[in-house]
């Protein structure tokens, strides 16, 4: 039985610029029991459809045609009270960013409390053991409902929004990019969550997400959209194995995999189309390889495949099979081959036993007493290389230490042990007054590129800013500006010049943000998770960039993500970290063909898998990462790890504990070894921790 059907839905804001047209007659059914996907670029429409259904669009959006019927019900002509009933009784909402979305100055019980009670006539304390139940069945400890959004981790406050959207028991979900952001473990285990509970309530599920490997291991039916038109539609096995749609290819060509490490990645290059009118040639026409007059004549309809439930608006649908054979050269898509093989250059920065660690506030009586304070210990003991025309990849979960590792290294945080040094003089040397010279010459690119840029500032001033604060090319300011402008991919230049910030897509401020870093001919590059928030697409993009970079300007890169199959597709080296240590540094081919801590085994085993016929087991490691503060001893991963052994437990690992060449690992017992082999009783292979989430430890924390 049908649950939600969107029929012909067109959605337009309103701008001082004109009209944009953001949704254009798009349909699809979603049935009871049945996980629906949206997948596509950003701006192409997904999260305007989700606000439409929930009646959240902004003042300036509205609904010019179409319906949207919920249980045969058109929401489109619901009151506000009328359309307040439905939400959270019957549709849910998991919105992408939980730290925006959960009130700070509330407890988080009290945030799923008051949207108990405002539909449900229950008392406080029927409201509270309510609450209690679902931190129990989302994996939080219960004991917590009375603390803080800022007292969760990341992912810990997402479970928060899932359990405020699962309070009522609604028969639709929708979870707009619920784990962006996240790193692959986190991931795992929210979608892990999701799933569980959608299926002991018995409910459906619309999940937005540019990430084409969850909508493969979590959905049943997807539609793809671009430029607010659904391109192809139909089951997931039928729409990601053989696709037919040029746009759903290069979609699912950018979604890197660990096994493809050694395959250059295929991006889709050019920019989403102007939607200031509504299409009239087919809107994926600028970036398709394929495309023809037709497709310039005319959008095409969706047509039946032979296929059962499957539907594809492309003109050259019955020349699919070749279109599919080709789409996965680079060059089809004008990408040529750009990674350079030859020998690394000099070592350009050098760490060694670096420290970074926070002191935490004493009680008065415990400082009278002359105790010694606690320290997180954000970064510990990390000893690094980096080479010119080299990427490291530093990968670990939220919390790891990857962030403050990138803002010491950059001296935005000063060290509190240990040494360093850049361009063979110390980090003692820059700071004693040639501060100067080293921000010229070290660059950082941030998370979010929409925090990290002036709202108030043009795409010139903010490009050609760090130009006048270095006094460099001054004399010829705009060309320096366009040049770094093109190199990213921003073209033609001179279209953004007059842009702000919020004119942009988030792929373009992205860029934008790598362009500042770019305009003073940087010997070395700090990139902070920069495409966390981007789709696939322009996630390759920038991955290309940097590739290419690296090669052909001869820079250093450190790259920090908590994405394994993106490292692994860009890097020269990978770097684990875990409680701010590195527990696993070697070549890429060598972590991710033969990890050596299990760790590194289970996040590269978390990485998704985009084709659905393969049946990944999840990994749900137990628990959390201890508490920073309060570490435990031996290995710092023992209280996680399924191989740990009183060994483990007892005296910490060295780097060099498990080594082969240049590749080491700290572990006692590395992966393809077996604790005690000649005990049978003992045999925990292929075991990463209960499918349970077990109880997070208080005072958790994340010092990433």
């Amino acid at each position: 039985m049908s649950l939600l059907d969107i029929t012909d839905l067109t959605v337009t804001y309103s701008t001082d610029s004109g009209t944009v047209h953001a949704v254009n007659d798009v349909s699809f059914s979603i049935d009871e029991g049945v996980n629906y996907g949206l997948a596509g670029e950003s701006g192409s429409g997904k999260s305007t459809l989700a606000e439409a259904v929930l009646g959240l669009l902004p003042s300036n959006g509205s609904v010019e045609s179409g319906s949207i019927e919920f249980q045969g019900r058109d929401l489109t002509g619901l009151s506000e009270r009328e359309r307040r009933d439905v939400l959270w009784e019957d549709i849910a909402y998991i919105p992408q960013s939980a730290m925006d979305s959960l009130d700070p100055v509330m407890s988080t019980g009290a945030q799923i409390r008051q949207a108990i009670q405002t539909h449900r006539n229950v008392t406080d304390d029927k409201a509270r053991s309510r609450v209690r139940e679902l931190f129990e069945i989302v994996g939080l400890d219960p004991d917590r409902i009375d603390d803080y959004p800022h007292e969760f981790s990341g992912g810990m406050r997402q479970r928060v929004t899932i359990a405020m959207a699962l309070a009522l028991e609604p028969d639709l979900i929708i979870a707009d990019e619920p784990t962006t952001g996240l790193d692959v473990i986190v991931q795992d285990k929210i979608i892990d969550k999701i799933l569980e509970i959608q299926d002991r309530m018995d409910s459906s599920l619309l999940l937005i997400t540019h990430e084409i490997g969850v909508i493969a291991e979590t959905c049943d039916e997807l539609s793809i959209l671009y430029g607010g038109k659904a391109m192809e539609q139909g089951s997931v096995d039928n729409v990601l194995v053989n696709p037919t749609n040029p746009y759903t290819m290069g979609l699912k060509n950018s979604f890197p995999e660990i096994e493809e490490g050694d395959q250059d990645p295929v991006s889709i290059p050019g920019s989403p189309p102007n939607l200031s009118e509504s299409p009239s040639a087919c809107v994926f026409k600028d970036r398709c390889p394929f495309a023809t007059e037709e497709c310039e004549a005319s959008h095409p309809d969706l047509v039946d495949l032979p296929n059962r439930n499957h539907r594809s608006a492309c003109h050259h649908v019955t020349k699919a099979a070749q279109m599919r054979r080709d789409a996965t050269d680079p060059e089809t898509w004008g990408i040529p081959d750009s990674h350079d093989e030859s020998d690394r250059g000099e070592v350009l920065l050098e760490t060694d036993g670096l420290e970074k660690y926070y002191e935490q506030s004493q009680p008065l009586l415990e400082k009278l007493r002359g105790n010694d304070p606690n320290y997180v210990r954000a970064v510990d003991g990390v000893s690094l290389r980096v080479r010119r025309s080299e990427i490291l990849g530093v990968a670990g979960e939220s919390g790891c230490g990857k962030s403050t590792l990138g803002e010491t290294i950059a001296l935005l945080k000063q060290p509190t042990g240990g040494e360093f040094a850049f361009d063979g003089e110390s980090y003692e040397h820059y700071a004693d007054g040639n501060m100067r010279e080293f921000r010229r010459k070290v660059q950082i690119i941030f998370q979010d590129p929409f925090d990290s840029l002036n709202p108030r500032q043009t795409v010139r001033q903010l490009v050609g800013e760090p130009l006048t604060i270095h006094d460099y090319r001054t004399d010829e300011r705009e060309r320096a500006v366009v040049e770094t402008l093109e190199k990213v991919g921003l073209t033609p230049a001179r279209k953004f010049l007059d842009q702000y910030p919020h004119q942009l897509s988030g792929g373009q401020r992205q860029r934008v943000a790598v362009a500042k870093a770019l305009v003073l001919d940087p010997d070395f590059l700090i990139c902070d998770e920069p495409a966390s928030m981007l789709d696939v697409s322009l996630k390759v993009n920038l991955l290309n960039l940097l590739r290419e970079l690296a090669d052909t300007e001869d820079i250093g890169i450190v790259y920090i993500s908590h994405d394994l199959a993106s490292l692994v597709q860009v890097s020269d080296r990978l770097a684990i970290m875990y409680l701010g240590r590195v527990i696993e540094e070697g070549d890429v081919e060598s972590v991710a063909a033969e990890p050596k801590h299990p760790y590194t085994t289970s996040l590269l085993a978390a990485a998704p898998e985009k084709d659905p016929t393969v049946d990944r087991d999840r990994v749900l490691l137990d628990g959390e990462p201890p508490n920073p503060v309060d570490l435990p001893p031996g290995c710092v991963f023992a209280p996680r790890c399924p191989k740990a052994e009183d060994e483990c437990r007892e005296s910490e690992p060295g780097l060099d504990t498990a080594r082969s060449g240049d590749h080491r690992a700290a572990c006692y017992f590395p992966d393809g070894e077996t604790p005690a082999a000649d005990d049978p009783a003992d045999d925990r292979s292929g075991t990463y921790g209960d499918p349970e989430f077990s109880s997070p430890a208080s005072g958790d924390s994340a010092s990433d």
